[in-house]
């Protein structure tokens, strides 16, 4: 037998977009929906009776999550950072080397456009990353500045700068260093 009264959520769409869906495990489709409480009576809403949290509902499960689930990338824009991660990284290490073979005393790295460009393009992706991804970017970093030999103080202060923008410890970064330094490439 159906209830004869009580109160029902209406749903209204106000913006769609593509999210990661914890439900589903992947980039999805979103509606963005806003929700009004009402009194309903014979299975007719009729009376307000408030608003209900906005939600982010996956067009693929139909999952609802709270809106902070939008602050997590897709899994197209987490490969892009991780790319660009990856690449800065690299960058960074060979510009030091650049400076370095052409007879430079290195690069400050503590206040420069390098890294101020590690941390721009670092500081999206750390939250997103579990340790051991962190630990790998650093590494690998690590090898490159290894490439010519034992690292450099200006070699050493840009992969302290990486480490400091994928938010590992003091002793992590000399840690993984130690790792790189004693690891054959």
């Amino acid at each position: 037998m159906p209830h004869i009264w009580g109160v029902r959520t209406t749903w209204r769409t106000v913006g769609d977009g593509e999210f990661f869906c914890p439900g589903c495990g992947g980039g999805r489709s979103y509606l963005r929906r806003i929700g009004r409480h009402r009194f309903a009576l014979l299975g007719i809403p009729l009376l307000p009776r408030g608003t209900a949290e906005t939600v982010v509902e996956c067009a693929a499960c139909r999952t609802c999550f709270r809106t902070d689930v939008l602050g997590h990338p897709t899994t197209t824009r987490f490969s892009a950072m991780l790319r660009d991660a990856v690449h800065t990284v690299a960058l960074a290490v060979l510009a030091v080397l650049a400076v370095l073979a052409a007879g430079n005393e290195g690069i400050d790295g503590s206040g420069t456009a390098l890294t101020i460009e590690l941390h721009e393009v670092l500081d999206p992706l750390a939250p997103h990353l579990a340790p051991a991804g962190s630990e790998d970017i650093r590494l690998q970093g690590a090898r490159i500045a290894l490439a010519d030999g034992p690292y450099t103080p200006s070699e050493h202060q840009t992969l302290a700068a990486v480490g400091r923008a994928l938010l590992l410890s003091h002793a992590d970064t000399e840690r993984l260093l130690a790792i790189a330094a004693r690891t054959p490439s």
